[in-house]
């Protein structure tokens, strides 16, 4: 059975790999004692948001892919979640704080969106 939809043409699924790649950015520069803890949280909420698009196109119908996006969804929120205690914590900077504020933000009305198209 083919996938309903090629998550690689998503606009969702391509964002959520630019979260991926700018969250191993800014988590390299942690305090190495995070490596197993906030890094790691941030890095498989990010990785789980494209992942859980990509999973969700294989799936037969549109109610069993819905699953899979609010799974992304969830992610995203969780991630935005963590992204604020980073920066209450200091890790990161304002500026770096109020660009992936913005950009987790559109992934996460990126993802409503599709779900509500669907």
């Amino acid at each position: 059975m083919a996938a309903r939809h090629n998550f690689r043409k998503l606009n969702i699924w391509r964002e959520g790999i630019e979260l991926a790649k700018d969250t191993y950015s800014f988590t390299k520069k942690f305090p190495k004692s995070e490596t197993y803890g906030l890094s790691s949280q941030l890095q498989r909420c990010a990785i789980s948001v494209s992942s859980n698009i990509a999973e969700g196109t294989a799936r037969g119908t549109d109610k069993h892919f819905k699953h899979y996006l609010e799974t992304a969804l969830g992610s995203a929120f969780e991630w935005e979640t963590q992204l604020i205690i980073a920066f209450e914590i200091e890790y990161i900077s304002e500026d770096i704080f109020k660009k992936l504020e913005k950009k987790i933000q559109s992934i996460q009305g990126m993802i409503t969106r599709f779900m509500e198209a669907l």
